[in-house]
């Protein structure tokens, strides 16, 4: 009885394991004993690291200006309330304001605009360094070709999602197009968020947001993003409002902002 055992002998096959080339969730794990097999282990232990990283390493800032003012956008750099990393994740509500040098740097900007776009780290900088610059950009290209009106790019450190309708309502601006890290999971830790406010004033709550999630490579592309932006922006302004009034009925052959009318 001291037969040896070949692999394939002491390894039952996981009906699962075919599952798990459609999704990056962590499914079809297996088991070794009562416990996870090393190998799955291990990989956990590297995303629970990745999305650690994710929230603590700070976003690329200077080529994320590089890139913007290359395209011949300007750009502001704003902080919040929060004074370091620690705080902000302690401490919510401080970055959901700006810090009084921020509204001061506002105070001197020309306002009135039709959208104010925001990049805020959020979450996860890898979503920002990845992601964000191209979405602005296409974004930016699409608008270029209608009458709307920008403001500077405010790129923001330490910020909540509400943090935008602080922006907006300094530059008075229509709508607000955040870009901000989402929270990681441990198969994405560089997901992109966008949230659309339709006149933003502080204290606007969240069912007058639309959310476009998981923008990342493996998720939604940044393509598809910038054209989702735009029919919610397009449509949003038509209507005077975002939120759980506007849904995204966007077609499969939607050209951005192609027949924009707005009185």
């Amino acid at each position: 009885m001291n037969e040896k055992l070949l692999p394939n002998q002491i390894i039952t096959p996981d009906p699962w394991s075919n599952l798990k080339t459609f999704t990056e969730a962590r499914i079809g794990l297996g088991r070794c004993g009562t416990s996870l097999p090393l190998s799955e282990s291990l990989k956990f232990k590297l995303a629970h690291a990745k999305a650690r990283d994710a929230v603590h390493k700070p976003v690329d800032t200077k080529t994320l200006v590089d890139v913007l003012t290359a395209a011949e956008l300007e750009v502001l750099q704003l902080n919040s309330c929060v004074t370091d990393r620690m705080e902000y994740l302690t401490r919510p509500d401080k970055g959901r304001t700006l810090s009084d040098e921020s509204l001061s740097l506002l105070a001197h900007q020309p306002t009135v605009f039709d959208i104010s776009i925001i990049i805020c780290d959020g979450l996860s900088a890898p979503a920002i360094d990845q992601s964000a610059a191209q979405v602005v950009l296409g974004f930016t290209r699409i608008i270029s070709h209608t009458s709307l009106t920008y403001a500077p790019i405010c790129l923001v450190t330490n910020g909540r999602v509400a943090i935008g309708d602080h922006i907006g309502s300094q530059l008075k601006a229509k709508m607000t197009v955040m870009l901000i890290g989402e929270r990681p999971g441990l198969s994405s830790p560089n997901s992109l968020g966008a949230y659309l406010t339709y006149n933003p004033q502080t204290g606007t709550t969240d069912e007058a947001r639309n959310c476009i999630s998981n923008i990342r490579p493996g998720g939604l592309s940044n393509e598809e993003a910038m054209r989702k932006i735009a029919f919610l922006v397009e449509k949003g302004l038509q209507m005077r409002e975002t939120g759980v009034g506007l849904k995204d009925t966007m077609s499969h052959d939607y050209l951005p902002m192609a027949n924009l009318r707005i009185t």
